[in-house]
């Protein structure tokens, strides 16, 4: 069982003691029996034991409650935060059951060290106490973290790494491992950085995998540098001067495209920033100058020296990290980059600091305590994702000395709109941010509501991917506090031209939130600030063309279809009465309009309803729409019907999409149709659908290739029995025996027909198997092309866009970028309360102007500007979105789109989504 659901068990355990004595016998039970198989109480029937409510809740003080629990405000430890009484009960508990569970605590603790790794320091003195009177456990901890430790390594699984050399330093510290063995760990993952930096021995393009190994390194120095300095200063002092060494070697990449904020890494380069590795460095240098004293580092250890210091340090078995892929050729920069890129994918920068507050919110502690917070913030976030209820009360409740709720938004923040794609779906970070402002309903909200004013006061600057996460996740979060936000605050919106990023970012806010309500509910919402009802999306739902009050032929036609429907006639039926009645005396543009009208009236009753009449008559749609152009067409009804319901149009594009009636290049041609490129700078509609189609392309490859993975090794299985089969048989027949020259059975002759027929099958399962993997591997070269085609699409379409209006202007060819000073922004007071938790006198935060009056607010870029600003900022985010598929294409990308004759900004976009040099265009 995973902690997570442990933990989980453990709050429905609350939940019943906690509830009326009126609650049913059933309902009891439940819970009774949740917590028994969590806790290990059940019969010898196996089934959960009637326990009295005292020895409930000592059966839930067991070793596991209690190792789990450890270092909590808990009933298990009488509600006391007193790390060394908890060590001591939790200790005499483990000892009294050593002897008879011992691989289960084995087990349990390591799990525990690393899905709870805010707490190695109590688990790792944990282990140095059991040491004291139970050598061979403490040498099988660690023994199996060294084995963890090189099996992640191996696989590359970057959060095992980092946590388990975090644990074994942790039992350096508690005198069960011997310092040098953590300086031998150091010291291979510091060669094998060193190697691989090398521009002559090694592959400068895995630098990726290279800094996560030196980050790894300082990251385990605050929870044991005063540890290692103590015991050995010249080797960790070798090892820093080692680290140092390496950061002067290294390469400092590009990060802009991974930068949530567009100017933030020409700003950085331009001040003489230091990227996060070194960033990390300056940090250890600051703690060593401190001597090595950190306030968030729980050091439980020190409580237990005195005993600690009589065990036995074992040895750490050696450690080796994998090979570097081999170097790409000198001039293959295609493979260079290529490598670059998986190392990226396989080894990324677990956080980008957003700094969305002042320096002042964050920093009021020694700069090393910023990390370590960050680091027990993202460790939770991970390990408790499955479990939101537990992850917001263990956010809440670190070991750390000091407040921190400006930086776990923060923190969150950059999770949320963490490049190139977050670690969890964007839905999980707003369940995290909801059940933080439950549990702080004080403290956190007015935290939340300022990074909102913050990053809305940036909206210019923000990444196009991040704004729409953004936008996503304010109108999730606000339909879960009823739609309340001091909207009078942003009400100046409306002085700004249509296609002003702030204004943009409140119009789609509010389309989002009538989505996730409707359209009364939310202008009630804004009745503090009227004017923005200008911003709502049209009130209303289908477009028909064919009304009642029509009288034309074409309603006659119109009705006659419908009844033909509702009648359930086939569609080869409807496409001849098509084909002979409308065509020929109305056209077909009349006969391709009345039949889409109709059918899209019949489905609008609801999702179902569509689904239907899709499944139903998509024979109709394909045989009348069967080209990519006509398919434009039928886009165009599609978005003409549903024009005041740009939800239902999404969704019914798609769902065609993927009863393959619309081609996912007929929907690239309908973006860059001229009245969907002119809105490309003030509506997200038309690049949700080109994102649905992208997603859904991907996904189709995606899921062949986990199709062909799944059979491959069925396949294995099938050969494995085929050879068995056949090989029991050539056994059976070889002993066919010779009497009067005439051949006799050896075995039963039934026997030798069973075998005979399980040969057969076997062989004909085989076959089977390998004609279904040949065809679905036929689909993927298939689908493949079809990618390739359609990136070619994208990017010639994009490139024709941006073509003429680039030319006309005046943006900087070398940066790509306006000057983010050319845009006037006011001042973030970040501690203003929110109004969606705390209500404000008067209904109006005090500092905000009455009507959203905002003296000498303008937006001085200009509409073209804004539009290839914009235009621009959608190539950089799919080209990096979508960087894996590309790749492989990227051959004839550059042959028939990124040629010398495309426009340069246009290229650097490209190329800086793909993490590729711009000098190689």
């Amino acid at each position: 069982m995973g902690l997570s659901e442990f933990a989980l068990s453990r709050r429905g355990y609350s939940h019943e003691i906690d509830m009326d004595a009126s609650c049913n016998s059933s309902s009891e039970n439940v819970g009774l029996e949740r917590i028994t198989k969590c806790c290990g109480i059940v019969s010898s029937s196996g089934k959960p034991q009637k326990t009295a409510p005292n020895r409930l809740f000592r059966a839930m003080s067991s070793w596991r409650t209690l190792l789990l629990r450890i270092g909590d405000k808990c009933p298990e430890y009488g509600g006391t935060s007193d790390f060394k009484d908890h060590i001591e009960t939790c200790y005499g508990v483990l000892m009294r059951e050593l002897d008879h569970s011992n691989d289960d605590i084995l087990a349990f603790l390591l799990q525990c060290a690393e899905q709870l790794p805010h707490k190695i320091p109590l688990y790792g003195t944990m282990v140095g106490l059991l040491n004291l009177e139970n050598e061979d456990f403490a040498r099988k901890v660690v023994e199996h973290t060294q084995t963890n430790l090189q099996d992640a390594l191996r696989l590359g699984n970057c959060n095992s790494i980092r946590i388990l050399m975090r644990f074994l330093t942790a039992l350096m510290c508690s005198k069960v491992l011997q310092a040098g063995s953590i300086i031998v760990v150091f010291e291979t993952l510091l060669s094998s950085a060193a190697t691989t930096v090398d521009e002559e021995n090694g592959n400068p393009s895995w630098q990726a995998r290279a800094d996560f190994y030196i980050n790894c390194i300082l990251s385990c120095l605050p929870w044991g540098g005063a540890e290692l300095i103590e015991q050995i200063p010249e080797e960790i002092e070798r090892v820093m001067v080692g680290i140092e060494a390496y950061l002067s070697i290294r390469k400092r990449g590009c990060d802009s495209v991974f930068s949530a904020f567009e100017f933030d890494d020409e700003s950085k380069k331009a001040h003489g920033e230091k990227d996060f590795l070194e960033d990390l460095w300056d940090r250890i240098q600051a703690l060593s100058s401190n001597g090595w004293k950190v306030d968030s580092v729980p050091r439980p250890h020190l409580s237990f020296e005195a005993q600690l210091v009589a065990g036995k340090s074992h040895d750490l078995g050696p450690i080796s990290c994998p090979e570097q892929p081999a170097p790409p050729p000198a001039l293959s920069k295609i493979t260079c980059g290529r490598q670059k890129h998986e190392a990226e994918l396989k080894y990324p920068q677990r956080l980008r600091r957003l700094n969305i507050f002042p320096p002042s919110k964050i920093e009021g502690q020694q700069p090393i305590d910023r990390f370590i917070v960050e680091e027990y913030l993202l460790d939770v976030l991970f390990f408790f994702n499955g479990c939101r209820k537990e992850c917001a009360s263990f956010l809440v409740g670190l070991p750390v000395p000091f407040r921190y709720e400006y930086l776990m938004a923060e923190t969150i923040f950059s999770q949320l709109l963490l490049l190139p794609q977050p670690p969890f779906k964007p839905s999980y970070y707003t369940l995290v941010i909801i059940d933080l402002c439950k549990a702080l309903p004080g403290a956190f909200p007015p935290v939340v509501a300022g990074a909102v004013r913050a990053l809305f006061e940036r909206i210019a600057d923000l990444d196009m991917e991040c704004r729409t996460r953004l936008i996503l996740w304010f109108s999730h979060h606000l339909s879960n506090f009823q739609f309340i936000w001091p909207w009078e605050e942003w009400a100046y919106v409306l002085e700004l031209p249509k296609w002003a990023p702030q204004r943009v970012f409140v119009q789609e806010v509010l389309e989002r939130e009538v989505r996730l309500s409707y359209w009364e509910q939310i202008r009630q919402s804004i009745e503090n600030a009227p004017t923005l009802e200008e911003l709502l999306p049209p009130k209303g739902g289908p477009n028909f063309k064919y009304s009642a009050e029509d009288g034309s032929e074409a309603h006659a036609l119109s009705a006659h279809l419908n009844s033909m429907v509702k009648e359930r006639v086939t569609s080869r039926e409807i496409i001849s009465w098509v084909e002979e009645n409308i065509i020929p005396v109305h056209g077909l543009t009349v006969a391709l309009e009345v039949v889409i009208q109709t059918l899209l009236d019949i489905g609008s009753k609801s999702f179902t309803h569509l689904i239907t009449v899709l499944e139903r008559y998509g024979q109709v749609i394909a045989k009348l729409w069967p080209d990519p152009d006509k398919q434009v067409m039928l886009i165009d009804e599609v978005s003409l019907y549903w024009k005041n319901h740009a939800q239902m149009k999404a969704i019914t594009i798609d769902r065609m999409m993927g009863y393959r009636l619309i081609s996912n290049l007929a929907i690239v041609n309908w973006v860059f149709s001229p009245p969907n490129v002119e809105q490309f700078h003030s509506s997200d509609h038309p690049w949700e659908i080109l994102r649905n189609a992208l997603d859904k392309t991907y996904n189709r490859i995606s899921d062949l290739r986990k199709e062909i993975l799944s059979i491959e090794k069925v396949v294995l299985s099938a050969e494995e029995a085929t050879a068995k089969a056949k090989a029991d048989l050539e056994a059976a027949e070889t002993k066919l025996t010779v009497v009067n020259g005439e051949p006799v059975l050896g075995e039963n002759p039934a026997r030798m027909k069973r075998l005979k027929s399980y040969a057969e099958k076997a062989k004909e399962g085989e076959v089977s198997l390998r004609d279904t993997l040949e065809a679905k591997t036929a689909l993927l070269t298939r689908a493949l092309g079809e990618n390739e085609a359609l990136f070619v699409s994208l990017y010639k379409s994009f490139s024709n866009v941006l073509m003429e209006r680039l030319h006309h202007a005046s943006l900087d060819e070398k940066k790509g970028v306006v000057w983010s000073d050319q845009i006037e922004t006011r001042a973030v007071d970040s501690e203003e309360p929110s109004a969606m938790e705390v209500e404000q006198e008067n209904g109006r935060p005090e500092k905000s102007q009455a009507n959203g009056e905002r003296p000498g607010n303008c937006y001085k870029i200009g509409e073209n500007q804004q539009w290839c600003l914009s235009t621009l900022g959608y190539v950089k985010a799919f080209s990096r979105q979508y960087a894996t598929e590309i790749w492989p294409h990227i051959e004839k990308l550059d042959s028939e789109v990124f040629t010398d004759n495309t426009h340069p900004l246009f290229r650097k976009a490209v190329y800086s989504g793909l993490l590729r040099p711009f000098h190689e265009g």
